[in-house]
């Protein structure tokens, strides 16, 4: 049997370890995999010695893929095999300058939707009817496989706070949070962990990492689960990485978060910051009862296995059994994508 090709097309640094889980169960059913690299917010020096690289739309064109997969919002359309939409996060409840939840919006770049959990599927699902020109499919978010492999932890005698914030300088906690989490990590009670997204302002990192003693480590990192497993307690705004932190079970102190919710512990002070983490380290029975919930809502599936439930709906796509409408020609979209790829070719 002729061997499957697939390709991962991303274009920042946190794709690699979104899809390296796909990749491994790709590559278990004896099919192959390439990478392309779009843009210069990408570094292919993360990419592993047996890993492929394709350099050029041509070389995608005569590689075929049977499907592309990309964690990102927006896609061309011109490439060979089907567009699946994996996400580069969660649900975060950010909006557009409309007003409109960015995480919902259709663009017509996607044939299908592999979807995180319940919450995310419904709304999907009705866009599908809507739109009649993609499948969504509930698999589990193929990142999270490597989650729930337990960690080899060394021996930590103290807690680990993890701080983690967006680059968003509207929602960003890390301006706000840096002259307290300065003074706490003087007094020798916890471990903490610090690490932002890749575009938060230079001047905010080297904040941060002036910070750094036997208390505090700034990580600069393209992988944040093995930072996730460490951590007892997580320090927020409204970035989605809070959501993974949450799907261990694991308790969020939120600064000034959008929309704060029962699973979170969220404060708009940050005199408060001290006290928060102190309850969360006690996990309190109705927090944890809620955050239970919350996990049933977004993503139940502690298997390992969402990277095998991508593969299996993008076989039925392929199977031709499915009856889709063909995309809409989004023309100023694509012409940009075009415009960046400097491809102009049918």
């Amino acid at each position: 049997m002729t061997a499957k090709r697939y390709l991962f097309y991303i274009s920042q640094n946190y794709s690699y370890a979104i899809l390296r889980p796909l990749q491994n169960a790709i590559l278990a059913r004896g099919d192959q995999v390439a990478w392309f690299l779009e843009g210069k917010e990408v570094n292919a020096d993360f990419l592993t010695a047996d890993e492929r690289q394709l350099m050029s739309i041509a070389e995608i064109k005569s590689y075929n893929p049977k499907a592309v997969f990309y964690p990102a919002n927006i896609a061309p359309t011109f490439l060979p095999g089907i567009n699946v939409a994996i996400f580069h996060g969660f649900d975060a409840g950010k909006v557009d300058k409309k007003g409109n939840n960015d995480h919902f919006k259709i663009r017509n770049c996607f044939d299908l939707y592999c979807t995180q959990g319940p919450s995310t599927t419904q709304p999907f699902l009705t866009l599908a009817k809507q739109y009649s020109h993609f499948k969504v499919t509930e698999t589990g978010w193929c990142a999270l496989d490597r989650l729930y492999l337990k960690p080899v932890n060394m021996p930590v005698n103290k807690p680990t706070i993890l701080l983690c914030s967006t680059f968003s300088k509207k929602l960003s906690c890390a301006p706000h949070l840096f002259e307290v989490v300065k003074k706490l990590c003087q007094l020798n009670k916890w471990k903490w962990l610090v690490q932002f997204h890749p575009k938060m302002p230079v001047e905010i990192v080297n904040q941060y990492k002036s910070l750094q003693n036997d208390n505090l480590t700034f990580i600069e990192t393209d992988d944040v689960i093995p930072l996730l497993q460490k951590a007892d307690v997580m320090v927020c705004d409204t970035s989605s990485v809070l959501i993974m932190f949450l799907l261990l079970g694991k308790p969020v102190v939120t600064y000034q978060n959008i929309a704060p919710k029962d699973y979170l512990l969220d404060i708009d002070n940050v005199d408060l910051l001290e006290q928060s983490i102190e309850a969360a380290l006690q996990k309190p029975p109705k927090l944890m009862e809620h955050i239970k919930d919350f996990i049933n809502k977004t993503h139940p599936y502690s298997d390992g296995n969402s990277s095998i439930r991508v593969l299996n709906a993008v076989e039925e796509v392929l199977s031709g059994k499915l009856s889709l409408s063909n995309k809409p020609i989004d023309v100023v979209r694509q012409f940009k994508m075009r415009k960046k790829l400097k491809y102009w070719r049918l």
